[in-house]
């Protein structure tokens, strides 16, 4: 099993190769990204020619120079290795075109200090230095991996790029910068995760508890009044999408009774509040939130747990504890509801998927600032570091859940054994 459990870990990584790929392939031939934005808003600064015309009345350089800006100027292969980190990304790169009779030009560059010099707005120092046509650079100060690289030779080598190659990709622990935001998409990320982990992890809680009792109740008062009315509760529940009941709630009972807020993670206020203020606040926005996160979970949790106990209660085994004596209580309890639990084991892995859960509609109902929010955002913006962090981050997240749910399986059921 051990052997097992390495391969599954093996196979993350060109799991997340495999995945990475297709979305970064998507995101260079799909129409509307940041650059063609950039064009447009760049064109209708210089002449208003509309949609049709982006980015006629720009010139070539400028195009190149918007292309290598936005990441958009190196082939699909090339652009992706670098965005892993294998190869090195053109940073602070600059188009130098020469004039007319010149064979150099001066450049301003960006040096880094040493390290026991750098202080929050004071990581770079700028440098002067000279360019060449034939792409050396002549510089004062020694710099560390810069590098001029001619291009277009067709016309004299009237322009060079300079530019610091660096090893700063996926592999490198960088997920880029965003577009839209112009942050670090980490940092982005890292904003909204504890409202994921708090939404996400009430909703494992609640379900779990309200869940297993409510589908032994259930199982033991079979065709009862207790289970057909219970039943009745969770489908009805289950039926209904939780966006919809999402927009009746904030209606009826945010906008019109007025007894819950409308929208939000916290007041304005939330800072002046006292401890016990802040966590009544807390509990008060997520009221309506976590009715519809859990709405729909309910029907399949209290039905799995209620028929796996009915097959168990029904097993030789349970027929025989009762027979030697054991009570009806202690077969439930003991004997047959260890057994049911058993599927609920394959759930359990999926607990580390609540650093990144979240409904895009509720949240955006809500007005809730959270992960699923800006998964939404970063795909209207076509904002494409952010979509590809994100992305790493649930693949990720998936794969060790899947993992975590098989080992949990092998370790509550001794008759399963990965090889």
């Amino acid at each position: 099993m051990r052997d097992y459990f390495i391969r599954r870990f093996l196979l993350i990584l060109p799991t997340l190769i495999g995945a990475t790929m297709v979305v970064f392939f998507i995101t260079r031939v799909t129409p509307g990204g940041p650059l063609e934005a950039a064009l447009r808003q760049a064109s209708a600064q210089q002449g208003d020619r509309g949609m049709k015309d982006a980015g006629a009345s720009l010139s070539e350089e400028q195009k190149e120079e918007m292309a290598a800006y936005y990441g958009f100027d190196r082939p699909f292969f090339p652009a992706y290795l670098a965005w892993l980190g294998i190869l090195p990304k053109e940073g602070d790169k600059q188009f130098i075109k020469f004039e007319k009779g010149k064979d150099q030009m001066s450049v301003t560059l960006q040096e880094l200090l040493p390290r026991e010099l750098w202080k929050p707005n004071n990581a770079y120092r700028i440098t002067e230095a000279q360019v060449s046509r034939d792409g050396k650079l002549y510089t004062l100060h020694s710099l560390v991996d810069l590098d001029a690289w001619k291009t277009r030779p067709e016309k004299e080598k009237e322009r060079v790029q300079v530019f610091r190659p660096k090893f700063d990709g996926l592999l490198q622990g960088n997920l880029g910068i965003s577009t839209r935001y112009n942050e670090y998409v980490w940092d982005m990320i890292r904003e909204r995760m504890p409202v994921s982990i708090f939404y996400g992890l009430v909703t494992f809680i609640i379900s779990y508890l309200v869940c297993i009792p409510l589908g032994i109740l259930k199982a033991i008062k079979h065709r009862t009044v207790i289970d057909n009315a219970s039943s009745i509760l969770i489908f009805v529940g289950y039926s209904i999408p939780g966006f919809v009941l999402a927009s009746v709630l904030v209606v009826y009972l945010a906008a019109r009774l007025n007894w819950f807020p409308t929208g939000g993670f916290v007041s304005e206020n939330f800072a002046s509040l006292t401890v016990g203020g802040k966590a009544w606040d807390v509990v008060h926005h997520a009221v309506l939130p976590l009715v519809c996160y859990m709405v729909g979970s309910f029907a399949f949790m209290t039905m799995l747990v209620k028929n796996n106990l009915m097959d168990n209660l029904a097993a030789d085994y349970v027929r025989t504890a009762v027979a030697k004596g054991a009570g009806f209580k202690r077969a439930v309890l003991v004997h047959a509801l260890r057994n049911s639990l058993i599927p609920l084991a394959t759930t359990l892995g999926h607990i580390v998927s609540i650093f990144v859960a979240g409904s895009t509609l509720i949240e955006l109902i809500f007005e809730i600032n959270g992960f699923g929010l800006l998964g939404y955002y970063s795909v209207l913006d076509r904002d494409y570091p952010l979509v590809m962090g994100i992305l790493v981050i649930q693949v990720v997240l998936l794969m060790v859940g899947n993992i975590l749910s098989d080992f949990f399986v092998a370790l509550t059921d001794p008759r399963i054994r990965f090889e």
